[in-house]
């Protein structure tokens, strides 16, 4: 794969300089990368394509300092070699940013509940998913009405949807109590009163909930894609108040930074002045409430700091474009073409004229008489067919539910090459299931769970008969001490312990609803420990916890309460065991573990419970020899593992631990650092209880739609938000990523070095898919972004993990302007908005994430598999009949033109029409137009047979059913059945010159519709019906319309003598020249299909 590819190396000659630049550019180089300290050994390093790059000693082009690659030339040579261009595009960029200045973005101080106090006027607190204003709309309206009505419909629906969100109301707390404002009427300062299912208006500081824990679940999958709910903390200083009145009792307020995309973090204080003394409170990202976010539990009251276009969820939305389709745009190329031609034409005529008299009028007489070159009519004839696949599509009923936004693309469906899809939700239908258990010598499956449960019964009925005395216990007595002696244990303790560690080791919340007619609180309905199961959901940041938690229900212990200090345990004979949590640490994407200390409120002791990812946990743990395997194994059968450990510790080991830890967090630098090695000290020789499998159930048909995708040369790339292992996972469980390929794993790289030698490293494999995190990304787009893409696009799968929606649209934006193939992107959330808009053609799922993707999306689709059918069936018909729609409308016009040029030639060059403006406006519309338009009913291989073999695909990527080659094969038809008609008339005319119009006009309309009928691949009877139309409207207007078949003006008194059209002379003279006009083209289709068919009838014979 990589040796291929040349790199650009600096050539020899420039070896001979390498002294001026080893001095002069190394202090330039220095300062310009000293930010990542780099030395200057990368210039001896290159970035090589082949083996032999290291040998040649060839500097690497991109380390030398841009300044030098040319030396500008000054003075007049400059300025005469292309100065003037640079000049002027430096003055309209100067221009330009003039006129389009952005504001600047600031850092801001919010009073609460006083938005007149604030100094700036910030944005109007609005969604604009619009296009257009009146200004740019007008210009275009003259252009083409057709088009103009078609965007003005879709702008319209823009609109409404926007409309219906601004206009949503919410309880605003003032002064005088709550008033009703709009949605779009919310201003920074307001206090904002949410309520629990509500949609989050504005970016707010969460200052109190309804909640007696002080904080509150959101859910934030129209932000970021992840359906779990995440856990928001109130202001402690405003959640301590009494009253909800006393907000405004108090004078505080909030200092926010400046507006930026990273939806991640946040940094502000709150500030109280009224209290002695002064109340200082850092904000960090979990007092924060971002719009697009909805309340999952209770009710909040927020402080707006950010509105409109200045919210994280705005700001990482990229404005729609308009979106041009590739088959339109090589239509324009080809109009400009026939442009030219048309000039040519002209002068050509006024040049064999001999430039008599005031040749510039007849220069502009002859542009007129030939401007039916220019096909005006194929916009609108292309406009029409676009409306008509759009409602086919809509129509099929293998895709129910498909949705066509954008009308004018759908020829794009059939030239796609790259394929960008998000993971969860999109692939994965986000419902974990726990499917394995092991614990080294023995593992359980999902049919041997009912042994487990039998295990969990018995340890837990041996504890309450043994304490039945005492009070209840929650370990099994038999349970060994650290101080004894290791003795293997009985496989029943092994599986309560590990359950129980299962139980505990985790970060989620038991949720109860309340039942229908409770008043008061709309959450936790706090009948005294009313644990039924019914109404129990759990909530956690990671649906793999949740599974977790759902299997330790099923098989017996359950999570019933959960609050910041306890959480409490429900054992199948019904008792409730308490446990103190101590401490708890988070996972991080960096640490990849999760652990938490746990005191039993019964016997008081403490345990270290620790659950994560095998890499990070087989360190930890004591040594055995049977995870590595283990995981391997789980892996492969695309499951998602955790191991799970714990060790016990003596009240001395916690209570010096604990003020280590203290201390560490004080600390005011590399606060982090010192963080983790005080909890290493904590994680060593851990023992190992059982390693868990879980898996992330996939869409329906989704491999069997990949495969079918991969057979049809679309390359995929699946850019998602999770975690790297996760990702990969779902790669090979997909089979994005076939079994026997290569997986390589791109290595974390923050500097330029190491991502020089990572790409290397990357460099030497051949044929393996390629999995990177966002963050490695970022830095080697910065540096070698075009090696980086050049490499990326030969494999055959790419995995990008941890992607923010930015990055998302960026590598989109990258693959178009790289490789200038045609890409598509698939999602079903918020954060998959930017990535659809900025591909060339967008595709939404209506999924669990909400709607937001499906409607930002040119087409929404229900589920994943529908997107075959999409882009084999439909964008296959699309672009093939478009193309012949385009080019049989050129050719209309071309024969037209062909035949007056050769009419204007045979007399003297004279500038006069061949025929009357009625005819011409006639043969345009009702004598051809049907049978053209019928063209969008063509198809040329069957649905079935299109999806039964995906590589037919491959062809349309090439273009060929439109290109130069294709347009001057029907230039030269044209211009061949142009001339026979006229000359053909004009040979067989005799007395009456108004003969020649009736007899070559004729002629012209039965050829087009044999042409036609030529052109057509699969007949349809509604193609059958307009051919006959056509031809009837013809008939009739032969009889009646008689006095337009004259030549020149009427006062010639040339009129057409009915009786001569029903004479056998008429009938053969017409029927002979179209025979000579058409037979010849016939006969070579035939010839060609017979010597060199196409590949798809090479199926369907």
């Amino acid at each position: 794969m990589a040796d291929q590819i040349p790199l650009h190396p600096v050539p020899r000659s420039a070896q001979r300089r390498a002294a001026y630049y080893t001095s002069a550019a190394t202090a330039q180089r220095h300062n310009r990368y000293q930010v990542e300290d780099e030395s200057s050994h990368l210039d001896e390093m290159p970035l090589m394509m082949s083996e032999e790059g290291f040998e040649n000693d060839e500097s690497d082009y991109h380390t030398l300092p841009r300044a030098r690659i040319s030396q500008r030339r000054r003075g007049l040579e400059w300025f005469i070699c292309g100065g003037w261009k640079f000049l002027c595009t430096s003055c309209s960029d100067w221009l330009i940013n003039i006129c389009r200045r952005k504001k600047e973005l600031k850092a801001r101080t919010v009073w609460l509940g006083c938005p007149e106090k604030c100094e700036e006027k910030y944005p109007k607190n609005a969604i604009k998913n619009q296009k257009y204003n009146v200004f740019t709309f007008i210009p275009g309206g003259f252009v083409l009405t057709v088009t103009v009505v078609r965007e003005a419909v879709d702008e319209f629906r823009r609109y409404k949807r926007d409309k219906e969100m601004n206009s949503q109301l919410y309880s605003k707390l003032t002064v005088r109590g709550k008033v009703q404002v709009k949605s779009s009427d919310i201003q920074v300062g307001d206090l904002i009163i949410v309520e629990k299912n509500q949609r989050i208006p504005s970016d707010m500081v969460f200052l109190r909930t309804s909640e007696k824990t002080g904080s509150c679940f959101i859910r934030t999958d129209q932000l970021d894609g992840e359906t779990d709910w995440k856990l928001k903390v109130a202001v402690s200083c405003t959640q301590r108040l009494p009253a909800l009145g006393d907000l405004f009792s108090i004078n505080a307020y909030v200092y926010a930074q400046k507006p930026q995309l990273d939806i991640h973090s946040f940094e502000g204080t709150f500030t109280r002045e009224d209290s002695d003394p002064t109340v200082h409170e850092s904000l960090s990202i979990e007092n924060t409430l971002w719009a697009s976010t909805v309340v999952a539990s209770g009710t909040v009251i927020g402080v707006v700091i950010y509105t409109g276009k200045e919210t994280r969820s705005v700001m990482n939305t990229s404005n729609p474009k308009n979106k041009v389709g590739l088959l339109d745009l090589e239509l324009n190329q080809l109009t400009k073409a026939l442009f030219l031609a048309l000039v040519a034409l002209s002068v050509v005529m006024v040049t064999l004229q001999g430039f008599v008299g005031p040749w510039y009028r007849n220069l502009f007489r002859f542009l007129l008489l030939f401007s039916y070159i220019i096909p005006i009519s194929l916009r609108v004839n292309l406009d029409m067919g676009k409306a008509a696949y759009g409602w086919m599509i809509m129509k099929d009923d293998n895709i129910p539910g498909t949705v066509v936004r954008t009308s004018t693309i759908p020829e794009e469906l059939g030239r796609l090459v790259y394929l960008l899809t998000d993971k969860t939700g999109t692939l994965t239908q986000n419902e974990m299931i726990f499917k394995r258990l092991h614990l080294g010598t023995v593992s359980y499956g999902t049919d041997t769970m009912d042994e487990i449960q039998s295990h969990i019964i018995n340890s837990y009925s041996q504890v309450h008969s043994q304490n039945s005395g005492n009070s209840t216990s929650s370990t099994p007595s038999r349970k060994p001490q650290l101080s004894a002696p290791k003795v293997r244990k009985s496989v029943s303790s092994r599986i309560h312990e590990a359950v129980k560690a299962i139980a505990l080791c985790h970060n989620v919340t038991p949720v109860y609803e309340s039942r229908a007619g409770v008043s008061g609180e709309t959450e936790y309905a706090e009948v005294d420990q009313d644990f039924s199961d019914e109404n129990r959901t759990y909530q956690a940041s990671s649906p793999d916890e949740v599974a977790l938690v759902q299997w330790t229900e099923s098989v017996g212990l359950t999570l019933v309460n959960r609050d910041l200090t306890s959480m409490q345990l429900k054992t199948p004979g019904g008792q409730i065991l308490t446990y103190y949590i101590l401490q708890i640490f988070p996972f991080t994407s960096e640490s990849k573990r999760m652990g938490i200390i746990v005191r039993d409120e019964s016997s008081g002791e403490i345990t270290f419970y620790m659950k994560g990812a095998d890499i990070a946990m087989s360190t930890i743990v004591q040594y055995n020899d049977w995870l590595e395997e283990e995981c391997g194994n789980m892996a492969r059968e695309g499951l998602r593992t955790l191991v799970v450990a714990k060790k016990s510790l003596t009240e001395e080991q916690y209570q010096d631990f604990e003020s280590r830890y203290n201390q560490a967090k004080l600390s005011i630098h590399d606060r982090n650092l010192k963080v983790a090695a005080v909890v290493e000290s904590l994680e060593r020789e851990m023992e190992l209880l059982c390693l868990t499998g879980v898996e992330d159930q996939l869409q329906a048909d989704v491999r069997p739609t990949l495969e079918m995708l991969r057979n049809a040369g679309i390359k995929i790339w699946m850019l998602t938000g999770d975690k790297l292992e996760t990702a990969t996972c779902i790669a090979k469980s997909s089979h994005l990523v076939s079994r026997t390929q290569d997986v390589h794993i791109f290595r974390p790289v923050t500097t330029r070095g190491e991502a020089h030698l990572e790409l290397n490293a990357f460099r030497r494999k051949h044929d393996c898919a390629l999995v990177v995190s966002g963050d490695s990304l970022e830095v080697c787009l910065k540096y070698y972004e075009h090696e980086f893409v050049e490499l990326a696009c030969q494999c055959p799968a790419v995995v990008c993990c941890r992607c923010s929606p930015t990055q998302k649209a960026h590598i989109v934006k990258l693959l178009q302007h790289h490789t200038g193939k045609r890409t598509c992107a698939i999602g079903d959330g918020g954060n998959d908005v930017s990535m659809i808009q900025a591909a060339d053609c967008g595709i939404g799922i209506e999924g669990k994430e909400g709607k937001q993707a499906s409607l930002a999306a040119d087409f929404s689709i229900t589920q994943f598999k529908h997107i075959g059918r999409l882009l084999m069936v439909h964008g296959r018909n699309s672009y093939k009949r478009s193309a012949a729609l385009g080019q049989f409308v050129m050719h209309r016009g071309l024969i037209i033109s062909t035949m007056q040029a050769v009419f204007s030639s045979v007399f003297y060059f004279a500038s006069v029409p061949l025929y009357q403006g009625f005819l011409m406006v006639g043969y345009a519309t009702i004598y051809t137009m049907f049978p053209v338009f019928s063209l969008v009913l063509d198809q040329d291989v069957k649905p079935e047979m299109a999806l039964l073999y995906p590589e037919l695909y491959k062809d349309l990527t090439k273009g060929r059913s439109l290109s130069f080659k294709t347009f001057l094969i029907w230039v030269l038809i044209s211009i061949y059945q142009g001339g026979i008609l006229m000359y053909g008339a004009l040979l067989l005319f005799e007395s009456e010159f108004v003969h020649v119009v009736a007899i070559s006009f004729t002629a012209l309309i039965l050829t087009e519709l044999l042409m036609v009928a030529l052109t057509i691949r699969t007949w349809h009877w509604l193609m059958v019906v307009a051919e006959f139309l056509s031809l009837g409207c013809y008939v009739a207007s032969l009889a009646f319309l008689n006095e337009y078949f004259g030549i020149g003006r009427v006062s010639f008194g040339a009129f057409l003598d009915v009786a001569f059209i029903t004479t056998v002379t008429f009938l053969w003279k017409v029927s002979a020249i179209t025979v000579v006009s058409c037979l010849p083209l016939y006969i070579l289709k035939y010839l060609k299909r017979k010597f060199s068919p196409p590949s798809y009838s090479k199926l369907t014979s």
